[in-house]
């Protein structure tokens, strides 16, 4: 089940207000500056997902490195880092407002992309893209940090990294077609902020009580 919290989280990632009013930039960056083509447009978004989700995997690797070595404070970790979880709900909520986790894109060179060029494009981006995707990222880290061992960890940051690369794939062959569904979720920007908040507080405070597990197992 907690797979399904992080493909989630990937999803409202996705269309998150810092990143989906951007993702006509991207698709055109894919088709290399010039004339829509849908194969090389698919074939490049692909490899921008690989890139990406390189970075997102070493980070679910290196965040539940150091959960197992801390294991023996498990009870302490949960509370901090249901803590930290919580606080991403709220600031997400608009409680806080820290433009740590607002992001920004910066204007790339994209003429003749190609696959390794998009994978590498990728690669720069999710380290570009981290204050941006910092709220539901950090969350699906400190999953990550709770896990048993780091191939767990990684599998979370794997899934995390499909929520978020799936309707990007999607987009990038359905772009004509996903026009309206974009702009419908444009208008409804604060009510899928509000909803994604309280989802994270939730989360978060399972972690803190050290619930989450049995939740989880219920839901299963």
């Amino acid at each position: 089940m907690q797979f399904v919290v992080v493909f989630l989280e990937g999803i409202i990632t996705f269309i998150s207000p810092c990143l989906l009013p951007m993702l006509p930039i991207y698709l055109s960056y894919f088709a290399g500056g010039g004339e829509r083509n849908r194969k090389k447009t698919v074939v490049n978004a692909i490899g921008f997902i690989l890139g990406f989700s390189l970075v997102f995997i070493l980070m679910g690797v290196f965040a539940s490195t150091i959960g197992t070595a801390l294991r023996r404070y498990h009870s302490i970790l949960n509370v901090i880092l249901g803590g930290i979880v919580v606080f991403l709900g709220l600031n997400y909520l608009g409680v806080f407002r820290f433009n740590l986790f607002r992001g920004g894109v910066e204007k790339a060179d994209t003429r003749q992309m190609t696959f390794a060029k998009s994978v590498l494009f990728g690669i720069v981006f999710a380290v570009g893209w981290t204050p941006c995707v910092g709220t539901f990222l950090g969350s699906a880290l400190m999953l990550a940090g709770n896990q048993k061992t780091v191939v767990q960890g990684a599998v979370l940051l794997l899934v995390y990294s499909l929520g978020l690369g799936i309707p990007f794939l999607v987009s990038a062959i359905l772009l004509d077609e996903v026009k309206s569904a974009i702009k419908w979720i444009k208008q409804h920007y604060s009510v899928i902020n509000r909803v994604s908040g309280v989802f994270l507080v939730i989360v978060g405070l399972l972690m803190c009580f050290g619930w989450l597990d049995r939740v989880l197992a219920v839901l299963q």
